[in-house]
């Protein structure tokens, strides 16, 4: 027996014994996933139709005018012995955490990897190396791995996208990511994550990220729901000076979303902010969670929670749990949640400059997530946000949203 055949039925008898999710758990205690055989799917299932070189799996796409020769790509086979062992090479094993079921389930089944090393580009070390990746489901139940390295004092500018191609895969996929981000000091990444899975889809995507000193990890998810969607960061601040700011726009309809952002403060003049935007209608069950952990020693980090929900109609169900864990004196913390439909004043002035209600309501709602988006990624005109909102996805799908609200106002 190979030793990726036993690395994969090692991980399965892992599971056998110690079991699954538990209910009980904490960060899964309001939106419990599938259980374990979902993800893991059947040997007989078939694959997706897509052919391998028409996008089905990763696939790494220069940005506009920037390509760069610095981005090191390795496509590797989880099921060759040699290729596992490079395409897990120093990421650390699954554990025995709340999320742990996740990571070995992964492990049982991942077959397919990509690793990414992002270097300057001789000649032009000081401009930011731009790229875009793709990624299209390849099976029913399938369970990729991305592992992305950016090398110290590189700046990156990625745009990630999860989309599904009309026609290529009919039917539901349970989808379970694990993704693998690591800066070198004073490395720069700007992250937009755009996940828009199909209805009947079961998804959990699971971002690692690990920043050196100095280093500045930017994530902005703008993500739709599906049968189950689940969206976890583990962030951990580990060199001094590091800062990281994720934001979620959670698009949660009428399904079920859940946000986790769990951010491990570990140096001192770190900081971190996490902030998440629900909308919701309907009977959508949407759960946002920020958790930060502040070490002993972590002089003067800074951190900030904002969580806000907005019903956009029926009654859905919106839980907002910001929690800091302080084991340090020096520093600065704050958080806080907000629950509520659009404030009627914001809604009275914008009708009173002649647009009827569904317009004010898109142009606020619309306002609100640009601001989010924002101030994660910035503002430039011509930044990687400017770029991405051109394309008019964000207006269209804030559009269905609302569509889709008013057929619920009148039944």
């Amino acid at each position: 027996m190979d030793s990726a055949r036993a690395d994969i039925l090692a991980a399965r008898a892992h599971l056998q014994q110690q079991g699954w999710v538990a209910r009980r758990s904490e960060a899964f205690h309001h939106l419990p996933p599938p259980q374990l055989a979902h993800w893991l799917g059947s040997a007989q299932e078939d694959a997706c139709a897509a052919p391998v070189l028409g996008g089905s799996g990763w696939t790494l796409h220069p940005l506009g005018s920037h390509a760069a020769s610095g981005i090191q790509a390795r496509w590797l086979d989880a099921q060759d012995a040699a290729e596992r062992a490079e395409l897990f090479a120093g990421l650390p094993q699954p554990g025995d955490g709340e999320a742990a079921p996740f990571a070995w389930a992964h492990r049982a089944l991942c077959r397919l990897g990509l690793r990414l090393r992002i270097g300057a580009t001789p000649g032009k070390e000081r401009e930011p190396v731009w790229l875009e990746l793709r990624h299209q489901p390849r099976a029913q139940a399938e369970a990729p791995l991305l592992v992305l390295d950016v090398d110290p004092g590189v700046r990156c500018v990625l745009i990630e996208t999860h989309e599904r191609a009309e026609g290529d895969c009919l039917h539901p996929v349970a989808q379970n990511l694990h993704a693998h981000v690591r800066l070198g000091a004073g490395a720069q990444l700007q992250h937009l994550r755009i996940v828009s899975p199909g209805a009947a889809d079961s998804v959990a995507h699971h971002i690692h990220a690990s920043l050196a000193a100095g280093a500045q990890y930017a994530q902005a998810l703008v993500a739709t729901c599906g049968s189950y969607h689940l969206q976890r960061n583990s962030i951990a601040l580990q060199g001094q000076g590091a800062q990281a700011h994720s934001a979620a726009l959670a698009l949660a309809g009428s399904q079920q979303i859940d946000l986790q952002t769990y951010t491990q403060v570990q140096a001192a003049h770190t900081v971190s902010q996490a902030e998440a935007l629900v909308l919701a209608q309907g009977r959508a069950h949407a759960v946002a969670n920020a958790h930060t952990r502040i070490a002993p020693g972590c002089d003067e980090a800074g951190v900030r929670q904002r969580l806000m929900g907005v019903p956009l109609a029926g009654s859905p169900r919106l839980i907002l749990r910001p929690h800091l864990e302080i084991l340090h004196d020096n520093v600065q913390a704050a958080h806080g949640a907000t629950w509520g439909a659009l404030p009627e004043d914001a809604l009275f002035y914008a009708r009173q400059r002649g647009l009827d209600e569904a317009c004010a309501r898109a142009l606020i709602i619309e306002g609100m997530a640009r601001a989010l988006l924002e101030r994660c990624l910035g503002s430039e005109e011509e930044g990687l946000l400017a770029q991405w909102l051109q394309g008019g996805w964000l207006s269209r799908t804030i559009g269905t949203q609302l569509q889709a609200s008013v057929e619920v106002q009148h039944g």
